[in-house]
C-alpha cells in the first residue's frame, strides 16, 4: 500500500505554553506598527536591518512574537519557509495584516518533506489554525500536493507500473471510487496497442488505469496522466544525464491523481473519469524500434520517429478512450517535452487548449489560484511537420523546432472533435528550494485545474 504524507503534523487546534505569536508585516504598514512601539523595540529592529522584506523575520524581546516581513503583501508563498526556518514550536497569526488562508496553505507547503527513506532532522513548527480560514480545503489542497509530490519522488523501484496501480486502487478505495487495472497483454485483447508496445520491454507490465467516482448524471470531467514510470528512452537511449531524473517522467500521473484527491475530498458534483497509462519505457530484445509502424486505438498507424517520444504514443490511446464516452472536458497533464522547458523554464508549465473560452477560464482560475500556466498555441500549420511518408502520423516532428506545439498537436489528433480539451506539458519537479516549493517533486497547475472545473461546473 502506497502511503502518502499526513499534512496535519504541520498545524494545530490550540494554544499551548510554549506558543509564539507570528505577526506579518508588510513594509507599507511596518513604518505605522514600528512608530506604535516602544523606543527599545524599534532601536532593536533598526539595529537588525528588519524593514518587513519578504522573507525577513525578527523575534522581538523576550522570545514571545517573531515578525516576518510580508514584503508588498501580494506573495502567497511569504510564509512557505517559515515552518522550518523557525524553532520546532507552534505559532498563532497575530494580525490580519496578510490572508490568513494564503498563510495556511503556504505554511503547509513549505512544511512538506519526503519521508519514506529518510527521517527529517527536526519536527516543522507548529501553525495554530487561524480563525476563519476554511480547514477542509487546505487541508485537502495540501493532501493532493502531498500525494503528488510523493508519487513522483519515490523512485521506479517502489513506484513502477504495478505500485501505481495500487497507488490509484488505494485513492479509489479510500473515497468508494471504482478502479479498475487492465494489464498486460490484456491490453492488447481491449485494443490499446501503443500502451502495450510502449510498456513490453520492462520486466513489470504495462497497465491502463482507470478510476470512476461521482454522480453518472453530473457534468463528466476525464483527466488523463502520463503514467511512464522510468524513462530510458528505448533504443533510442538517453545519456545517463539524462536519465537521472527520469523518475518524476509519471508526473502526470500524479498531478491526476493528487486531482483527483482534491475533486474527491472536497465532493464536486462531477462524474470524474481518471485515465493513466502506466508503463517503463525500457530496453530489451522486444524493445519497439525506430521506424516502425504502431497501430492506434483510434486506428491511426504511427510511424516511430523517435522511441523517447513514448509519452505522446501512450496518451494518444488514453485520450482516444476518454474521447468515446463525450466528456465536458478533458484535461491531460504530461512532463512530455524539454522544448516546453527551453520556451518556458521550468516554473511554468505551458498550457494547449483548443477552445479559447476555455484557455480564457483557465488564465483567471490560475490567477486566482496562484498556480501559474502559460498558453503556447496548437498552431495548426505545424501538422505538417507530423506528416509520414508511410503512416497517418510520425511521433516526432521533422525539426526540434516547436517540439512541444508539435507533441500537442499530436495529442490533438487522437482527441475527438467537439470535445473541450485542454493539454498541461510541465516539469514537476523543483531543481532548487523555493519559499513553498522544497527540492524535489511538485505539483503543478493542480490547483488551477481544480478552481476551473470548480468555477466551470460546481459554480
Amino acid at each position: 500500500m502506497f502511503e502518502a504524507a499526513t499534512v496535519l503534523f504541520c498545524f494545530a487546534d490550540a494554544t499551548d505554553a510554549d506558543t509564539a505569536t507570528l505577526t506579518p508585516l508588510t513594509e507599507a504598514g511596518f513604518g505605522p506598527w514600528r512608530d506604535a512601539q516602544p523606543a527599545d523595540t524599534a532601536s532593536h529592529l533598526a539595529g537588525i536591518g528588519f524593514e518587513a522584506k519578504a522573507g525577513q523575520t525578527a523575534w522581538l524581546p523576550g522570545g514571545t512574537e517573531v515578525l516576518v516581513g510580508a514584503g508588498d503583501g501580494t506573495d502567497p508563498m511569504a510564509a512557505g519557509d517559515l515552518a522550518h526556518r523557525l524553532p520546532e514550536r507552534s505559532f498563532r497569526l497575530g494580525n490580519d495584516a496578510v490572508d490568513a488562508s494564503d498563510w495556511a496553505l503556504a505554511w503547509g507547503l513549505g512544511a512538506y518533506r519526503f519521508r519514506r527513506y529518510r527521517k527529517p532532522t527536526r519536527e516543522p513548527a507548529k501553525l495554530i489554525w487561524p480563525d476563519g480560514v476554511d480547514r477542509s480545503t487546505v487541508t485537502a489542497t495540501l493532501e493532493a500536493t502531498y500525494l503528488t509530490r510523493d508519487l513522483i519522488n519515490t523512485p521506479t523501484n517502489d513506484m513502477g507500473p504495478p505500485e501505481l496501480a495500487g497507488a490509484a486502487v488505494d485513492l479509489a478505495d479510500a473515497f468508494g471510487a471504482s478502479c479498475e487495472v487492465i494489464e498486460g497483454d490484456a491490453l492488447l485483447a481491449s485494443n490499446y496497442p501503443l500502451i502495450h508496445t510502449v510498456g513490453r520491454a520492462s520486466a513489470n507490465a504495462p497497465r491502463l488505469i482507470d478510476l470512476r467516482w461521482g454522480d453518472p448524471a453530473a457534468p463528466k470531467v476525464t483527466l488523463v496522466g502520463k503514467g511512464v514510470c522510468f524513462d530510458t528512452g528505448g533504443l533510442d537511449l538517453k545519456s545517463a544525464a539524462n536519465m537521472l531524473l527520469m523518475k518524476k517522467d509519471m508526473g502526470g500521473s500524479a498531478h491526476v491523481l493528487g486531482l483527483a484527491h482534491l475533486i474527491m475530498a472536497t465532493g464536486l458534483k462531477v462524474r470524474l473519469r481518471v485515465l493513466v497509462p502506466a508503463v517503463e519505457n525500457a530496453v530489451s530484445g522486444n524493445a519497439f524500434r525506430p521506424s516502425d509502424i504502431l497501430n492506434s486505438r483510434k486506428g491511426l498507424t504511427v510511424e516511430i520517429g523517435n522511441t523517447d517520444a513514448e509519452g505522446r504514443l501512450v496518451l494518444a490511446d488514453a485520450l482516444t478512450e476518454a474521447s468515446t464516452e463525450q466528456p465536458d472536458l478533458v484535461i491531460d497533464f504530461a512532463t512530455l517535452t524539454g522544448a516546453a522547458r527551453v520556451a518556458l523554464g521550468t516554473d511554468v508549465p505551458a498550457l494547449f487548449v483548443n477552445d479559447d473560452g476555455l484557455a480564457d477560464d483557465f488564465a483567471k482560475a490560475a490567477e486566482a489560484a496562484r498556480d501559474p500556466l502559460w498558453r503556447l498555441p496548437l498552431w495548426a500549420p505545424y501538422n505538417d511537420l507530423l506528416k509520414s511518408d508511410i503512416a497517418d502520423i510520425n511521433n516526432t516532428g521533422s525539426t526540434p523546432f516547436g517540439g512541444a506545439i508539435t507533441a500537442a498537436l499530436f495529442l490533438q489528433r487522437f482527441v475527438s472533435d467537439g470535445i473541450k480539451w485542454a493539454h498541461i506539458d510541465l516539469m514537476a519537479w523543483n531543481r532548487s528550494a523555493k519559499p513553498g516549493h522544497p527540492k524535489g517533486g511538485e505539483a503543478m497547475g493542480l490547483r488551477a485545474a481544480y478552481r476551473l472545473i470548480a468555477d466551470r461546473f460546481a459554480g
